[in-house]
């Protein structure tokens, strides 16, 4: 069993696990490398002048496995249930991957049947329904960037939102609001 699964290894989704695997939580991020930022070249994104959408997410990933990210690449999610005692159990493609968790982040992008499976609320506009700390209507389940979003399908409004939902979970798990901040102390 692992603390936090994220399904979506796009900005949101690597976002959360960077912030959760950081911090001590043990995170595993699944991947299909499906992410829009393959077709993006980025200018508006702060702290990067400028680059290939592809080269970021090679970067990206590289930066959230520094940090203890489990990532899965390749294999496709195709539920997510609540588990009886607790938490959320994942399985992938070929119904035989089964795997545990205590908090789920769909990172999903505008694919949000598996949100809507697992019973989360929706919007009027179809978007996953969520708090400002980006946790759904099922305890533990939160949505990132276009999973939550209609139209503000952006790379840094979606790592924001992983961030969110990663602050949140680190939140529960240590008893009060957590902050990640870095001092130049803690740079190596």
């Amino acid at each position: 069993m692992t603390d936090v699964i994220i399904v979506g290894g796009g900005p949101a989704g690597l976002s959360a696990g960077l912030f959760t695997a950081k911090n001590g939580l043990e995170t595993t991020v699944f991947d299909t490398d499906k992410t829009w930022m393959h077709k993006a070249h980025l200018y508006n994104y702060l702290g990067i002048e400028s680059e290939d959408g592809t080269q970021f997410m090679d970067d990206s990933r590289e930066q959230a496995e520094s940090f203890g990210v489990e990532r899965v690449q390749g294999e496709q999610v195709t539920a997510v249930e609540t588990s009886g005692d607790g938490g959320f159990t994942v399985r992938t493609e070929d119904g035989e991957n089964e795997y545990e968790a205590d908090y789920v982040v769909f990172a999903t992008g505008t694919n949000r049947g598996l949100a809507e499976e697992l019973g989360c609320a929706t919007t009027e506009d179809g978007t996953v329904d969520v708090d400002i700390d980006m946790e759904t209507s099922v305890d533990d389940a939160y949505a990132t960037g276009a999973t939550a979003r209609a139209e503000k399908w952006q790379a840094i409004i979606s790592a924001g939102d992983g961030a969110a939902a990663a602050l949140d979970i680190l939140s529960k798990e240590k008893g009060e609001r957590f902050h990640d901040f870095d001092v130049p102390d803690d740079a190596e």
